[in-house]
């Protein structure tokens, strides 16, 4: 019994996904570790094996079909922050006051509660023993 051709297909490209995303990886480190190895060198040689292989890695990345998915999801992204309606200058500084008062009446009660426990454990309890 043979599988569908799709699933043939399907593992394929899962395949070449992985062994692309894999070597950018190991280009990338590579480049990572030429800087750290070749510390005898000029830094600029150091930093164009560094910058190279960090570049040429992306760009491995890039082409593959997880770069591909990346670079859809980042541009649908994109077009969907275009459709958000921010709020006006007015709307935010209501927002903003309206959360600032918030906080002090929280802070203000916090604090009324805290004097109650006090007096209750020290005026009160510690006087009773």
């Amino acid at each position: 019994m043979t599988k569908p051709k799709e699933q043939q297909v399907e593992k394929s490209a899962k395949g070449k996904d992985y062994l692309l995303v894999t070597i950018a990886a190991v280009i990338a480190i590579a480049g990572v570790l030429a800087f750290v190895f070749l510390s005898d060198q000029a830094l600029g040689i150091r930093l164009g094996c560094l910058f190279g292989g960090i570049i040429v890695g992306g760009a491995v990345a890039w082409f593959s079909p997880s770069g591909k998915a990346f670079i859809a999801y980042g541009r649908d992204s994109y077009d969907e922050l275009r459709l958000v309606v921010w709020p006006t200058r007015r709307e935010t500084l209501t927002s903003t006051g309206l959360v600032m008062a918030f906080v002090v009446i929280i802070a203000a009660f916090l604090f009324v509660m805290d004097k109650i426990i006090e007096w209750g454990l020290y005026d009160v309890l510690l006087r009773l023993v």
